[in-house]
């Protein structure tokens, strides 16, 4: 790909936003908006490819991301970009409300589900080191109309995410200095609780972040794993103390919520375990793909997961549950054993790690949302990469400004459950892509072995699906889960008789397909712990998203896909076509 610097950077014509020609008069909008159905089919169905996501894409960003990070660079940005995400704003909150001491178990169940995503990952990453990450991928196995799904997800999760983080980043600074966590937030009578507390520190850290993040990715990496060094060992002290002034007593009762408790609270703290994914959108600036990635998503997440149980373990040992404060609990535990002093270096580590989450983040938004523009479903003026900067400053500059918006209105709680629904959601569609990949590949796969797959698939989710409605309905008789079991078990030994159509040449995910679909029922089963206010708050979400696409981006896609025999539908004519697959 060559650059094309007779172009400025910095441009903002109509042709850069909507140069398709669905766009290009009224008349052929409206012609466009008639042929809605036949296009909805046409994408429904349409795929990319490994070629097109790694090489014809690319074009579309004028200039190319620099390939300057290492091994060493990605797995302290997996440390970096998870370890504060979560650990400081939500482990206090949910023990307190839902888990108690079992909180501990609740890390440990999402640790396993997020690492049996981590899998499925690196296998995509190193076979397709482009900056879409998980959008890309489902591009590629599962179509535009699943891409898209996924795409607004995740630009959902960018912003609810970030916006998160900057909130739980003001209540740990303004603990340093006053004894409540909305000492600087400003209340306004009138809005609805959840939204009445106004927040310009949220606002301020996050432009901060992301405008380091547009200046140089290499700048980035750096100040991140300095920074992870010196919170690494602060984590060692929080750990040590925490079991040093353990009271067994506080562990007691270990399950105040029960078992539910457990289980919504592990499908809230999954939080904890987001940003591992923002390495691999990484990988089209990482020297070498094939055995960097696998080093940093892997090996860094493994040991997350154990540093997440010990220090909630801690946490609960050295404060009873019901004391914890939910918004600082870490700086509030230390002053309650009366180290006073601590509790402003905890505050601090806190502050650090939820700044290089939101460094590694904004960098892994920006470059989702770069792939997801390269793809024309949203304009691809913020797939532009800044010829000197190696960084896309547009499609930062467009998840900043909303995360600063909804980090100024919204609280903690209201944001965590969005987070966790769509982060789960996307994890999900992830394993069911690897499976996708492994059997079926077009013209090669026959039917009959392509019909059973579909027949398996159905059985895993559903049976997953089940799984989850029983333990939501209360129910808990034996027969009901064994049943489901069963049929999820049944579903994946049909899996394991087809034969693989691809074997992956570098790094694969073990035990396929075991591994997938049960990564497929865990983070269903999580998905349905959420309750009822998150599915409403995701669907609500997703209906918006759906709008835009039915009037913008299935016409634009239809028009890169077929740009080559539309060249008449600014005329009013449009014939039917094969789909791309």
């Amino acid at each position: 790909m060559e650059e094309q610097p007779s172009k400025p950077y910095w441009r903002f014509s109509k042709n850069d936003f909507f140069p398709e020609p669905s766009f290009k008069s009224l008349s052929s909008y409206k012609n466009a908006l008639v042929n809605t159905p036949h296009r909805l089919k046409d994408r429904f169905l349409g795929r990319s490819s490994d070629e097109n996501e790694l090489h014809n894409l690319r074009k579309e960003s004028e200039n190319r991301m620099k390939m300057c990070l290492t091994w060493w660079d990605l797995i302290w940005m997996g440390f970096g970009s998870v370890v504060g995400s979560g650990i400081f704003s939500i482990a206090g909150q949910e023990a307190h409300n839902h888990a108690g001491p079992s909180i501990v178990l609740a890390y440990a169940a999402s640790g396993l589900s997020a690492l049996l995503s981590v899998f499925c990952y690196t296998e995509f990453s190193v076979e397709i080191p482009v900056a879409g990450g998980s959008f890309s991928f489902l591009r590629i196995e599962l179509g535009d109309f699943v891409a898209f799904i996924a795409a607004a997800n995740i630009l959902l999760e960018a912003i609810v995410g970030a916006a998160g983080l900057g909130r739980s980043w003001s209540s740990y600074f303004a603990t340093i200095f006053r004894p409540s966590a909305d000492a600087f937030r400003i209340k306004v009578g009138g809005l609805p609780n959840g939204f009445n507390l106004l927040d310009p520190i949220a606002v301020l850290i996050l432009a901060i972040a992301n405008g380091i993040a547009m200046y140089g990715t290499k700048l980035t990496s750096s100040l991140n794993w300095i920074s992870s060094i010196f919170s690494s060992a602060v984590i060692v002290f929080i750990t040590v103390v925490g079991f040093v002034h353990a009271d067994g007593n506080n562990l007691t009762p270990f399950f105040p919520y029960g078992a539910e408790g457990v289980f919504q609270a592990a499908a809230i703290v999954y939080w904890s375990y987001t940003g591992f994914d923002m390495v691999a959108t990484m990988a089209e600036e990482t020297k070498n793909p094939s055995r960097d990635i696998p080093l940093g998503l892997v090996g860094s997440m493994s040991v997350i997961t154990v540093v997440y149980c010990l220090m909630t373990l801690a946490l609960t040992a050295m404060v009873n549950y019901t004391e914890i404060d939910v918004n600082a609990a870490y700086s509030f535990a230390f002053e309650k054993i009366g180290m006073n002093w601590a509790k402003y270096l905890v505050s601090i580590v806190a502050l650090k790690g939820m700044t290089t989450s939101l460094l590694v983040g904004s960098m892994g938004q920006a470059r989702y949302t770069t792939q997801i523009a390269r793809s024309h479903m949203i304009p691809p003026w913020f797939a532009l990469v800044h010829p000197k900067t190696g960084t896309p400053i547009y499609a930062t500059l467009a998840v900043t400004i909303i995360s600063c918006i909804v980090s100024f209105f919204s609280s903690l709680d209201v944001l965590s459950s969005v987070l966790s629904f769509t982060t789960l959601f996307i994890f999900m569609l992830m394993a069911v892509a690897l499976l996708v990949r492994r059997y079926y590949v077009k013209g090669v796969t026959s039917k009959q072995d392509f019909r059973i797959f579909l027949l398996c698939m159905v059985v895993v989710i559903g049976s997953s699906i089940g799984v989850a409605a029983l333990w939501n309905a209360k129910q808990r008789g034996w027969i009901g889960y064994t049943v489901a079991g069963v049929f999820w078990f049944l579903g994946t030994l049909g899996m394991q008789l087809l034969p693989k159509q691809r074997i992956p040449k570098i790094w694969g995910v073990p035990l396929v397909p075991w591994l997938p679909t049960l990564s497929i029922a865990m983070n269903l089963f999580l998905i349905g712990s959420l309750g009822a206010v998150a599915f409403y708050r995701f669907f609500i979400c997703s209906a918006v998203m759906m709008l835009y696409y039915l009037f913008v981006g299935v016409h634009a896609t239809y028009d890169v896909a077929h740009e080559d025999i539309l060249p008449e539908i600014g005329e009013g004519k449009e014939t039917a076509v094969k789909p791309v697959v």
